[in-house]
C-alpha cells in the first residue's frame, strides 16, 4: 500500500500534470504559430515567459506553507497555493501589459487560473466537512446507502467545475480568440509545481499513518497520523480535480490547435460522419474506465491470492513472528499494471487514427469533442466519489456512528474499496486518455487527411 501511494499519487499524478503542462504549452505555441504566414514570435515567447514565472511563483509559495503546533495543514497548504497564485497573477499582468502590450492576453490567461482555483476548492468541499458527514450518516443503514449517497455527492460535484471550465473558455475566446483558449490552459497549469506539492502531501500523510500502524506506535501517534491522512485525502482530491480541469482545458486547447493545423473551421452536427464521431468519442471514456477498473480487480485478486498463500505456507507469519514477502506483492501489482494497460493505452492511440483515416478530419473533430464532453465530468465524478468515500470512512473511524470495527465502519469500508479504483485509477487515467487522443490527432492530423482523401478516391462508400 505504501509503495502504491508513491507510485500513484506522487509519480503517477506528477506525470499526469506534467503531461498537461507540456500539452498546454505545445497547444498555445501551435495556435500562435499555425494560422499566420509570419509566426507570432512574441506570442510564442509570452507562453514561455508565463510558465517560467509560474515556476518561480510556485517555489516562492512553498516557503509560505507552515503550520504551528496544532495548526490545520489544509489551511497552511491553501495559504501556499494562494500566495503562489497571487504572485503569478501580478507577474502575468506585467508581462502581458508591459512586454506583450496586450492586456486581453492577461484576462484570457486569468480565466484558466481562476477556473483551476475554483475546481480545487470544489473538490475540497465535496471530499470533506458536511459532505462526508452526510455520507457517513447514510452508511448507518448499510453499504448500499453509503454507495448511493457517495454517487449522488460525486455527481453534484461535477456541476461547478464544468461550468467554470465553460465560462473560462468563453472569457478566453472573447478576449484573445483561439490563442486565448491556449493561454487559459497555460494559466491553469502555470502553478503545476505547487499543485504537485499539495497533491504529494496526501500519500506522505497516508504512508505516515501506515508506518505508525505497522510499528505499533501509541494510540495518540496513530490518531494524529490518521487525522493528517484525512486531510491528505482532501489535498489529493484537490490535486486530482486540478489535474482533471487542466486536462479538460489542455485537451480543448489541443483540439483548437488540431483544427488550426488541418484547416477545420466548424463542426457540422447535421453531418452523419460528425454525429458518428461524437457518439464514438462519447463512449470511449466509459469503455476505457471499465477496462482500467477490471484491471485493478484482476490485479487485486492475484495479490489477495498471494497473501493467503503466504499465510498458509510461511510458518510464524500469522503469529507475527516473521516478516512477509512484500516484494512478491509489489512484483505482482507492477507486472499487472504494465500488462493490463496495454489494451486501454492502445485504444487511445489507434482509435483517432482509424477514425481520421476512414472518415476524415470532421469526424475526428467530432470524436475529440465527444470524448471531452463525457470524459471530463466522468473523471471529476470518479475522483470526488473516491475521496468522499475514503474520508467518510475516516470520519467513522474517529469514533462517530460506532467507530472502528462497528457494522457502520464495515459498510464504509465497502464504499472506500469501490472508491479506490475510482479515484486512483480510472479518474486520473481519463486525463491521460483525453490528452493523448488530442495529441495523436494533432501530430498526425495532416497525414490522416491525406490518407483519407486517397481512400475516398478508391472507396466511394466513404464519401
Amino acid at each position: 500500500d505504501n509503495v502504491g501511494d508513491n507510485v500513484g499519487d506522487v509519480a503517477g499524478m506528477g506525470a499526469d500534470l506534467f503531461e498537461s503542462y507540456i500539452g498546454a504549452i505545445l497547444s498555445a505555441i501551435v495556435i500562435a504559430a499555425a494560422p499566420n504566414p509570419l509566426i507570432d514570435l512574441p506570442g510564442v515567447m509570452l507562453v514561455f515567459l508565463l510558465v517560467s514565472w509560474g515556476i518561480l511563483s510556485s517555489i516562492i509559495g512553498v516557503f509560505f506553507v507552515h503550520s504551528g503546533e496544532g495548526g490545520n495543514p489544509q489551511v497552511a497548504l491553501n495559504k501556499g497555493m494562494g500566495i503562489s497564485a497571487l504572485l503569478f497573477a501580478v507577474g502575468a499582468l506585467i508581462l502581458c501589459s508591459v512586454w506583450y502590450k496586450n492586456i486581453n492576453a492577461f484576462w484570457a490567461m486569468s480565466s484558466g487560473l481562476i477556473a483551476g482555483i475554483i475546481i480545487g476548492f470544489v473538490a475540497q468541499y465535496y471530499t470533506s466537512g458536511k459532505s462526508i458527514r452526510i455520507i457517513a450518516e447514510a452508511t448507518q443503514t448499510g453499504p448500499a446507502t453509503c454507495i448511493i449517497q457517495g454517487v449522488a455527492t460525486a455527481m453534484k460535484s461535477t456541476v461547478i467545475p464544468l461550468v467554470s471550465i465553460a465560462i473560462a473558455t468563453i472569457v478566453a475566446y472573447h478576449f484573445a480568440g483561439v490563442f486565448g483558449v491556449g493561454l487559459s490552459a497555460v494559466g491553469m497549469l502555470a502553478l503545476t509545481g505547487m499543485t504537485v506539492a499539495v497533491d504529494a502531501y496526501g500519500p506522505i500523510a497516508d504512508n505516515s499513518a501506515g508506518i505508525a500502524q505497522m510499528a505499533n506506535l501509541g494510540p495518540e501517534v496513530r490518531r494524529r497520523a490518521e487525522t493528517l491522512d484525512a486531510v491528505g485525502n482532501t489535498t489529493a482530491a484537490i490535486g486530482k480535480g486540478f489535474a482533471i480541469g487542466s486536462a479538460a482545458l489542455t485537451a480543448l486547447a489541443l483540439f483548437v490547435a488540431y483544427s488550426q493545423v488541418v484547416g477545420l473551421t466548424k463542426i457540422d452536427c447535421l453531418n452523419a460522419k460528425v454525429v458518428a464521431g461524437l457518439f464514438i468519442g462519447g463512449i470511449v471514456p466509459f469503455v476505457f474506465s471499465a477496462l482500467t477498473m477490471q484491471a485493478v480487480g484482476r490485479a487485486a485478486f492475484r495479490v489477495v491470492g498471494e497473501v493467503r498463500r503466504q499465510f498458509r505456507e510461511i510458518a510464524g507469519l500469522m503469529e507475527g513472528k516473521v516478516m512477509p514477502d512484500s516484494a512478491k506483492c509489489v512484483d505482482i501489482t507492477t507486472r499487472g499494471a504494465l500488462k493490463e494497460m496495454l489494451l486501454p493505452g492502445s485504444l487511445a492511440v489507434i482509435l483517432p487514427l482509424i477514425l481520421g483515416i476512414l472518415f476524415g478530419k470532421e469526424s475526428l473533430g467530432g470524436f475529440l469533442v465527444g470524448s471531452l464532453i463525457t470524459g471530463v465530468p466522468l473523471a471529476i465524478f470518479f475522483a470526488n466519489a473516491g475521496g468522499a468515500w475514503d474520508n467518510s470512512k475516516k470520519y467513522i473511524e474517529e469514533g462517530h456512528f460506532g467507530g472502528k470495527g462497528s457494522d457502520v465502519h464495515k459498510a464504509s469500508v465497502v464504499g472506500d474499496t469501490i472508491g479506490d479504483p475510482f479515484k486512483d485509477t480510472s479518474g486520473p487515467s481519463l486525463n491521460i486518455l483525453l490528452k493523448l487522443m488530442a495529441v495523436v490527432s494533432l501530430v498526425f492530423g495532416l497525414g490522416l487527411e491525406k490518407v483519407h482523401q486517397y481512400l475516398v478516391n478508391i472507396l466511394p462508400f466513404l464519401r
